[in-house]
């Protein structure tokens, strides 16, 4: 099949969250099943444009707004995958993708109206006329509408469109006078369209116009039919409940790999941890600090500093460990409150806790390997990636059963257990977590036992790849698979 991949971020060239890694390791594993995949992404000013080679493919869109030239630039890593990047300086130029200094940029309703639109177009030009279209979050949904209306009588219109949501909590909602400025007809500015509560919803679009709506785990698929969990689209996926599939995201073990990483000081295996040790001392000393008292284990955590994470959780779970002699490592962004709360803790145990504000690749993989165990008292988490990195690299995890970790990570008391595992979002259902964590280090066979049953784990992308190609097939009619 040919499958055009529509996303607004795609690592290793841009990334903000699990959107960037899936776009960048799900197509080559549909590629590597025999699928001809093309991604389309835009060209920010932060993308590295070497190795990306122009096309000579150009053109100019018009909507009510204004006109703007859409250009493209591509690079293809291996046979049947190609990544082309949207080049339209006046919308992506900036080195932000969605806003920055903590504001959305005000005109990301045109910018990705934009693309979407000129993502299909480009796709005409070039004469790669997909079987399938796959969307990814609001930022793509009006893909789905347009496949509906202006594509239906082109090429492109035979195409079936896969919706994919990652955060249901990102909807790109925006004032309803932006229907008439991008050109939207009054007529799908209903219930059953793209009106939600009174504004022109992108999510809602994708959710209504695609022929079928995947999300990243089976457990957040059933979350977000809920009042608690869809964050006001619960009706809308109820009623579209037959069409709804969790599928369960995997990890790219190209890079994430504690055997082959070359961004450790030391690698390992399961047969010979050695290296994990050395991975320890390394970490402790790029924060400066010192080793945790004999019987008390270091814990990591790597991730926005925002409620949904659980921060707060954590930031008041934390201290009562640290006074007894375990340490901590934090690497993450977010809002100042919780930044500024870090850097208190830290002040006031400065041996015993190392926060680090910003993102650093090599030290993310580093708190991974050298960790006891990382915690994740996700709020809600559609899918996350870093409890499955952690069990890999051997850091035994700690998590709220929400989401895609309740589907990943077993509770070590239960057969082939692989953490701690724990229900309420408080503060002291994670302190009790914390300390059954300190309960098991303490245990040095047990541990081992836990954490061997973690880095033994099939997490690769081959099963949702398969899982995925399994969709596109029940979406096309026999024929057109047959002249595929």
């Amino acid at each position: 099949m040919r499958v055009l991949f529509l996303s607004s971020e795609v690592a290793p060239f841009s990334k903000t969250g699990g959107l960037g890694d899936v776009a960048g390791a799900l197509p080559a594993a549909l590629a590597s099943l025999g699928h001809e995949v093309r991604v389309v992404s835009p060209l920010y000013g932060s993308v590295p444009r070497e190795g990306l080679h122009p096309e000579k493919t150009s053109f100019v869109l018009t909507f009510p707004y204004g006109s703007r030239e859409a250009r493209f630039q591509s690079t293809t890593p291996r046979d049947g995958l190609t990544f082309s990047f949207l080049e339209q300086p006046d919308f992506f130029g900036k080195s932000g993708l969605y806003g920055e200094l903590g504001a959305e940029f005000p005109d990301n309703a045109r910018r990705f109206a934009f693309f979407s639109v000129a993502s299909l177009t480009y796709a005409q030009a070039i004469g790669f006329i997909p079987d399938v279209v796959h969307l990814n979050d609001w930022q793509t949904g009006l893909a789905a509408l347009a496949l509906v209306s202006g594509f239906q009588r082109t090429a492109l219109g035979r195409a079936r469109s896969v919706f994919t949501i990652h955060n249901l909590a990102y909807q790109g909602n925006y004032s309803w006078a932006e229907v008439e400025a991008l050109g939207i007809p009054w007529s799908r500015y209903t219930a059953e369209g793209v009106e939600f509560y009174g504004k022109l919803s992108f999510m809602k679009a994708g959710l209504s116009y695609a022929d079928a709506i995947t999300t990243v785990s089976p457990t957040y698929a059933r979350e977000i039919q809920t009042p608690e969990g869809g964050v006001g689209f619960d009706g809308v996926l109820r009623a579209k409940k037959e069409k709804l599939h969790g599928i369960l995201n995997g990890v790219d073990v190209r890079e994430w790999n504690p055997a082959t990483d070359v961004l450790l000081p030391a690698r390992y295996t399961t047969e010979d941890l050695s290296g994990r040790a050395k991975c320890k001392e390394a970490l402790l000393g790029a924060f400066g600090l010192e080793r945790p008292k004999p019987g008390k284990p270091l814990f990591g955590f790597v991730g926005r500093m925002v409620e949904q994470k659980g921060v707060d959780l954590l930031l008041g779970a934390l201290p009562s460990l640290l006074e007894h002699g375990a340490a901590a490592v934090v690497l993450g962004t977010g809002e100042s409150r919780f930044e500024n709360a870090w850097r208190g803790l830290s002040h006031r145990f400065p041996k015993r806790l190392g926060g680090r504000i910003g993102f650093d690749n090599a030290l993310a993989h580093l708190i991974e390997a050298g960790s006891d165990f990382f915690v994740m008292p996700s709020r809600f988490e559609p899918c996350g990636l870093n409890q499955m990195y952690s069990s890999l690299y051997g850091s035994v995890p700690i998590v709220r059963e929400v989401g895609g970790l309740g589907d990943t990570v077993t509770d070590e008391q239960r057969p082939g257990g692989t953490g701690i595992v724990f229900q309420e979002p408080s503060v002291e259902a994670l302190r009790v977590a914390l300390h059954r964590a300190q309960a098991l280090f303490q245990d040095p066979e047990r541990y081992a036992r836990v954490r061997r049953s973690g880095m033994v784990k099939d997490f690769s992308w081959e099963g949702a790849a398969r899982k995925y190609d399994a969709l596109y097939r029940s979406l096309l009619p026999p024929a057109s698979l047959e002249v595929t």
